[in-house]
């Protein structure tokens, strides 16, 4: 009842903040920002939805705000986004009048844990890590036989973590020497010059393009698209957000201190990826047991609250798309919130979880 409560309360005030605003493809002209929403109250109590087979459900309203960029002007509307079922002081849902609970899952926490193997033929164990966010691509990061340590990201093909580090902005061969100086001393295993080694990128241009290759091969790479790919994937907070407890735990575990309410300090840092390798060649180094994945300080509950929320989600990201075509296609002119929004993807995608 207390997930569903925060639903009500933050979480959907959270989905609606990442949603918007929504802007037109050129993002100069249109632009739509939900400010606010409120529910209705329910059209028929709990014991006349149990007795005439009806949902249990009130209508959810979203006060919103389109604004023409170019001659200033705004459109208040309040929208319709469906019915939504409501939670019993019982902690279920009546459905067709039928009464359902949503059972709470035990998941991986978002976060970085540390992995070890044994490497073949020898007793020594070769570390790495799993850089998983509460949405977005995920970063596992791994040390081979001959020290180079590479990362792959979103499951695709394995680069150099120097490539990588080059391509987020660490720009140059000192200054990724610089920062590992102190942690990478075992005269027989150098981690970052051997890493350095394999690395075929010259600068951070071919460092994009090479970490581009990896993600969509097949596709032609330039530094520019290269860029925007990275910076898509890792620096706006409605592709990638580490969530509050991910930034938590990176924090308590690295001492860092972004803060986790906070959007911007929610999306990847190149001190996050910093940090990690440094971690591996520590554990390298000292062949310490690493981290229990299956440990359950490492894994925590997703409640009702936050499965509605992922639901929710997919819902208004439809929704956004359907937006944005429509700025670019009907009259600037005479567009109001009410005819650039599309409920029916929020509408399907609640149904969808419910039934």
């Amino acid at each position: 009842m207390n997930s569903f409560a925060w639903f009500l309360e933050t979480g959907l005030r959270d989905l609606l903040d990442w949603v918007s605003p929504i802007k037109d493809f050129t993002g100069r002209d249109l632009e739509l920002s939900f400010v606010g929403y409120y529910f209705d109250e329910p059209k028929f109590d709990q014991q006349t939805s149990l007795s005439k087979n009806l949902t249990y459900e009130s209508a959810l309203w979203v006060k919103s705000r389109l604004e023409n960029k170019r001659t200033g002007e705004r459109k208040d509307q309040d929208i319709y986004l469906g019915d939504f079922p409501m939670m019993t002081d019982r902690g279920t849902f009546i459905i067709n009048g039928v009464e359902r609970v949503v059972v709470s899952q035990l998941i991986r926490s978002a976060g970085v844990f540390f992995t070890s193997e044994l490497s073949r033929g020898s007793v020594r164990k070769l570390y790495g890590a799993k850089l998983i966010p509460n949405q977005g691509a995920w970063l596992e990061f791994e040390t081979d036989e001959n020290d180079v340590i590479s990362v792959k990201i979103d499951r695709k093909r394995k680069v150099p973590v120097t490539t990588f580090l080059r391509a987020l902005g660490v720009l140059d061969i000192e200054d990724i020497e610089k920062r590992f100086r102190d942690v990478d001393i075992d005269d027989d295993h150098r981690y970052i010059a051997a890493t350095l080694a394999k690395d075929t990128a010259a600068d951070e241009a071919e460092a994009l393009i090479e970490v581009h290759k990896r993600i969509r091969p097949g596709d032609l790479a330039t530094p520019e698209n290269a860029r925007q790919l990275v910076h898509d994937m890792f620096f706006r907070f409605d592709r990638y957000d580490l969530g509050g407890v991910g930034r938590h735990k990176m924090n308590q575990r690295f001492g860092l201190s972004f803060s986790p309410k906070e959007k911007e300090d929610r999306i990847l840092k190149s001190e996050d990826i910093i940090a990690v390798i440094r971690e591996i060649i520590s554990y390298n180094n000292s062949q310490t047991d690493a981290d229990d994945i299956d440990h359950l300080g490492n894994r925590r509950i997703r409640g009702v609250g936050e499965l509605i929320q992922n639901r929710f989600r997919v819902g208004l990201d439809r929704m956004r798309r359907i937006i944005r075509d429509r700025m670019s296609t009907l009259d600037v002119s005479t567009l109001t919130p009410t005819k650039l929004i599309n409920a029916r993807p929020v509408i399907i995608a609640v149904k969808e979880f419910f039934m």
